[in-house]
């Protein structure tokens, strides 16, 4: 079966599901094949214009993170090269010029409905919950913060998974009510070990990872893995280091200059936020784009491997 989307290489697999950037295909029983697109999206609507390279970003740093992580937490990718993953699937040879670079052979697992979330600074939505109330989910926090300070130590703030519109965040303790006891201490222990690992392991790379979610699935042996995209610029806010000031919001390694174009536009009164959205300017696009390749370069110190469906 060939499923393909506009402007998305044709992928010879039953397609799962098709999320705002990522498109998710059945292999078999047991694995899944993830495709990244070039798509983008903020205040949950997809734009029309593709940002070049986010796709192989997103997919290269994840792979990139997960050997990182490989002696930490068991994690689903099984393999993120076309070869290996040619090899592996025979049926998609013909579909190797779409995988290059973007696409992942994984595990397949049963996802817990829970947004992973870890918040080392003050910041996002946290920031505002706090600055209007105290608290964070719910939770008061100490007195006197200011935007972007530091959590010392980390806190781990899970979210609901949420099917349309934002996620919310709630308190540890309705995680133990949803998913038990023992899921919901394995789920927070994983998440501050990798978050712990990746701090650390940007820092030396001048980046500040000032928070991200994960997300988790058990396999069919009851092993829960760490799954889907990590650590990359759509799941974490990365800072430049040598900027860091609290007090302040941060400039960052993400789609910002979206999120203040389309803010623009709708002060002006000429989008009311729903879709369809605005046509981009081409400099917006671009400021994206290297913004995402800035955050790859850094972390890795290698080049991203560019193919010819970097537009996908």
């Amino acid at each position: 079966m060939s499923v393909q989307a506009a402007g998305t290489p044709a992928i010879f697999l039953p397609l799962l599901r098709r999320g705002k950037v990522r498109d998710v295909y059945v292999v078999d029983d047991e694995r899944l094949l993830l495709v990244a697109s070039d798509r983008v999206s903020a205040f949950d609507v997809v734009m029309n214009e593709r940002v070049p390279h986010k796709g192989a970003v997103l997919t290269q740093l994840t792979a990139w993170w997960l050997r990182a992580f490989g002696d930490l937490v068991p994690h689903h990718m099984l393999s993120a090269d076309a070869d290996e993953i040619v090899a592996a699937v025979p049926k998609l040879a013909d579909c190797r010029s779409a995988l290059a670079g973007r696409a992942m052979l994984c595990v397949r697992t049963e996802v817990f409905p829970i947004e992973c979330v870890v918040r080392g600074y003050l910041s996002g939505s946290a920031w505002k919950e706090y600055a209007a109330r105290g608290t964070l989910a719910g939770e008061p926090l100490p007195a006197g913060l200011v935007e972007s300070d530091r959590f010392d130590p980390p806190r781990f703030s899970p979210a609901t998974k949420a099917e349309s519109g934002h996620d919310e965040n709630i308190p540890v303790a309705e995680v133990r009510r949803r998913l038990g006891e023992d899921a919901a201490n394995a789920l927070e222990t994983l998440s501050r070990l990798v978050y712990a690992r990746g701090r650390d392991l940007a820092a030396p790379r001048g980046i500040i990872i000032a928070d991200t979610k994960f997300e988790f699935g058990r396999d069919r042996d009851g092993t829960i893995r760490l799954i889907d995209e990590v650590l990359t610029p759509d799941s974490s806010r990365f800072w430049p280091a040598e900027s860091y000031a609290p007090g302040r919001s941060q400039p960052s390694f993400d789609k910002q200059p979206l999120r203040d174009y389309l803010d623009g536009e709708r002060r002006a009164g000429r989008w009311n936020g729903e879709a369809p959205p605005p046509p981009l300017p081409a400099q917006v696009v671009e400021a994206m784009s290297l913004r995402y390749r800035d955050a790859f370069q850094r972390i890795t110190g290698a080049p991203l491997l560019v193919t010819d469906s970097s537009t996908a």
